[in-house]
């Protein structure tokens, strides 16, 4: 679309206390989804928007619900939920709410919104759905319990249903919730679904929600275009991989926020204990984390006070195996299934907004192309460069062959995954430090690692808080506890001394001219005990005082008087 044709936000006909909202947002422009799917809403209609991540279909959804909200309170007397916002992930929930309350900075005491998707809080927000909201977000699940109880009645009033990330609802197991969720609305209501893909599980989605849709499938490839975003990749063993991302980091190769992903929880740890050793901080993000922890990791990230954060891709937590065994294996490693709790409404790969991301690292490589896609598409969001680097074993050269003839499609036949020049043989000092420190994080370690992380969460857990103080006992023998080990840290590994780095960073300057500038150091003088010299010079003078031991006899002065 020409920029001479482009609708701007106050082409719209929006309400003036939104326009002064998404100025102070200082967004200059809508987005090609913002421009293309906004209208078509504020006209009523049933949408169906497909757009790659980072593209803006949040605010492309949230602004003509707002608006047609204000447009509700003209002609509404009564108070009521007239907009109720679906999403698979508590994050993203948390994301929506946060977006529509910047949108609403202008008008926050005519429209007010609640996200109900934490976990256990019924009660609370039992007490907030009391106050009917005018905009509810939810995941599936939660939204089905408060409907259940008849703490959100929602079958006269509400006027949008809006359901984001529609191609992972029913991955994340929400069919049913969907389904039983439909009969407790209205007849008549608009309804949005928002998607990076066109599965079939949007599809069949579309038909039970959808009435007369328009379909916005937008004439752009899934990922940002290649001069925003680069695709490397590098062929890496396991040793290798560890050596070749210490070696990244170290030597300041890779600069910026980076997202590390991996292929299970433990693989989370691991990596992180490995990076400690080299005084590299690090935050994880996975699914067995509990929710409020997940979103402060990610504040932390967003905040800068972590420049790395290592998070498990969902697809890879359905298959402990990682996804890349044989038929065979896999069929015996069924049985040894991990038992561990998971959060279904946790997602990391995707719709999670990690902000100002520059690399995205795949220390393993994605088991499939929609994984790779919504991984890379956490960086170069909006008008930001980004990088894409995965390292690929021999097992996993398949899954980068498919992505590879995948992503060429939307490139003209380009090819998308670009060889990453790294010589490894320059490097060759760091394999070995890098050997012996990712042996070092063995099991134990990891589950020691976790055990700290629960006891931490134990401590600051505000539920907790009332019991601690009933029962102090409790708190001082969780705080005495026995201090877990997990690996030993060695302060020299923070530091790279001059041999160990590539021959093209050392410094400049000829040897000679070092030799010359720096004399040889002066030999070390030993050092002596002087206690011990003491004690021996101690024990000499008794000897020699006694006659006994030393056959010295002194001549009396009285005997040699008499005799002159």
């Amino acid at each position: 679309m020409d920029e001479e044709k482009k609708v701007m936000f106050h082409e719209m006909e929006l309400d003036d206390r939104i326009l002064k909202a998404i100025s102070q947002l200082a967004w200059s422009e809508p987005t090609l989804i913002q421009e293309t799917a906004i209208p078509l809403l504020l006209e009523g209609k049933d949408v169906l928007m497909r757009a790659r991540t980072g593209s803006g279909k949040t605010a492309a959804f949230s602004v003509p619900v707002i608006q047609k909200i204000l447009n509700l309170k003209n002609t509404s007397r009564h108070q009521a939920v007239h907009a109720l916002i679906l999403s698979p992930s508590k994050e993203l929930c948390g994301q929506i709410a946060s977006v529509i309350g910047d949108l609403t900075l202008k008008c926050a005491r005519e429209v007010r919104c609640v996200d109900i998707s934490a976990s256990g809080d019924t009660q609370t927000q039992k007490l907030l759905l009391l106050d009917k909201p005018d905009i509810v977000v939810a995941t599936p699940s939660r939204a089905l319990v408060h409907l259940k109880a008849n703490n959100m009645r929602l079958k006269d009033d509400l006027a949008m249903l809006v359901v984001d990330e529609a191609d992972l609802i029913f991955s994340f197991g929400y069919e049913d919730e969907i389904k039983e969720l439909l009969s407790h609305l209205p007849k008549i209501y608009q309804a949005v679904l928002a998607s990076a893909t066109l599965s079939d599980d949007v599809l069949s989605l579309k038909k039970i929600v959808l009435r007369n849709p328009v379909t916005l499938k937008l004439e752009e490839p899934e990922l940002a275009p290649s001069s925003q975003l680069q695709h490397y990749h590098l062929f890496a063993e396991e040793d290798d991989k560890a050596a070749i991302l210490y070696a990244l980091l170290k030597l300041n190769l890779v600069r910026g926020k980076s997202i590390i992903f991996v292929r299970t929880v433990d693989r989370c740890y691991k990596l992180k204990l490995y990076l400690e050793q080299f005084k590299i901080a690090s935050c994880v993000l996975n699914s067995e984390l509990p929710a409020a922890v997940r979103c402060l990791s990610v504040d932390q990230f967003n905040r800068g006070r972590y420049q790395i954060i290592i998070a498990s891709d969902e697809k890879a937590l359905e298959k402990p195996d990682g996804g890349i065994l044989p038929i065979e294996e896999r069929t015996k490693k069924k049985k040894q299934a991990s038992k561990r709790r998971k959060d279904k409404e946790s997602g990391v790969s995707r719709g999670i907004d990690f902000q100002h991301v520059a690399n995205v690292i795949n220390f393993d490589f994605p088991l499939d192309v929609n994984s790779y896609v919504h991984r890379a598409g956490r960086t170069a969001r909006g008008n930001n460069q980004g990088s894409v680097l995965s390292f690929v074993s021999i097992r996993e050269k398949p899954l980068m062959d498919a992505v590879e003839a995948h992503l060429s499609k939307g490139f003209n036949s380009q090819k998308v995954l670009q060889k990453y020049e790294f010589a490894l043989e320059e490097v060759e000092g760091f394999r070995y430090r890098s050997r012996d420190a990712w042996r070092a994080v063995t099991r134990i370690a990891v589950r020691e690692a976790r055990l700290k992380e629960i006891k931490q969460e134990l401590l600051n857990c505000k539920k907790l808080q009332g019991y601690f103080e009933e029962n102090p006992s409790d708190l001082a023998a969780l705080r005495r506890d026995k201090a877990l080990h997990t690996v030993k840290l060695q302060p020299h590994l923070a530091h790279i001394p001059e041999y160990l780095l590539p021959a093209a960073l050392r410094s400049e300057e000829p040897a000679d001219a070092d030799q010359e500038a720096e004399p040889a150091p002066p030999a070390k003088k030993k050092k002596h005990n002087k206690n011990y010299e003491n004690a021996k010079r101690l024990k000499y003078q008794a000897r020699r005082n006694d006659p006994l031991r030393s056959l010295n006899v002194k001549p009396s002065k009285t005997t040699s008087t008499g005799d002159t």
